[in-house]
């Protein structure tokens, strides 16, 4: 992918957010935009960041995400087995460190995430702490990927995990606090933006093509799936502690009062 194709194409998809806001703030509201020298020289910003984006993820996250799926299941990288014997599960354990790891630190470094973690510490007056939200949602998408790199590992069907986690969910949703279970979901969603998903997109596609008998347009894909699934858990299973430690230490006060 060329700087120059990508700048033309990525124009060509910008141009009709231009057309409907310019549009409705001239044919509908009807009222001039305030600085406008400003939000043209805003929108040129997004275009070219954007080209420059996604020549990016082509020419090196893509790439890599592949290249360290293929080295880490390579058979001169795994412990030797037997002509003819299937290789278990457990001997691709560096796969899962690996989606462990990559899973939460590019969750903590999602810009998305990080305005959203601050805009709540704000709006609840402190009583949310914006980077122990940003863990919470970085450990739930760690946990999601490991899930799903060991799904492609087994060759399971993905509805059952899906299946599963949504129970989870909806029992989750019962039993936490309702001033948490908005927040809760949103950050399923912000946690797969501009840095997470081609990164997962990248290993699953990689991991599902150097593992011998997957596919990777089958078994490739779904771990957008779970990595928007675990963070949502995380964050109310962090709201449930909170609630459960505050409500041990009023009643640890009650009973020192007496």
């Amino acid at each position: 992918m060329s700087l120059m194709p990508t700048l033309w194409r990525t124009l060509v998809d910008i141009l009709p957010i231009v057309a409907i806001i310019f549009g409705s703030q001239y044919l509908i509201i009807r009222k001039p935009i305030k600085r406008l020298a400003q939000v043209i020289s805003g929108f040129c910003m997004v275009w070219v960041g954007l080209s420059l984006f996604l020549v990016g993820l082509e020419q090196a996250l893509f790439p890599m995400g592949e290249l360290m799926a293929t080295q880490l299941t390579d058979a001169r990288f795994l412990p030797d087995i037997l002509p003819g014997d299937e290789r278990p599960w457990s001997d691709y354990y560096w796969v899962y460190l690996f989606a462990f790891a990559i899973g939460a630190s590019t969750t903590l470094a999602e810009p998305s995430l990080i305005a959203v973690s601050l805009k709540a510490g704000e709006i609840s007056g402190g009583t949310i702490d914006p980077f122990m939200l940003r863990i919470a949602v970085a450990l739930g998408m760690a946990l999601g990927i490991t899930l799903g790199v060991f799904r492609i590992v087994m060759g399971w069907p993905l509805h059952w995990f899906i299946f599963a986690a949504y129970l989870l969910v909806i029992l989750q949703t019962l039993r936490s606090p309702r001033a948490i279970i908005p927040l809760a979901f949103d950050s399923g969603g912000v946690t797969t933006s501009t840095i997470t998903v081609p990164i997962i997109a990248a290993l699953g596609l990689g991991l599902a093509s150097a593992i011998p008998g997957r596919s990777p347009l089958m078994d490739g894909f779904g771990l957008i799936a779970l990595a928007c699934l675990f963070p949502i858990m995380t964050v109310m299973g962090y709201a449930q502690i909170a609630q459960w430690r505050t409500k041990r230490l009023s009643r640890h006060k009650r009973r020192t009062q007496r």
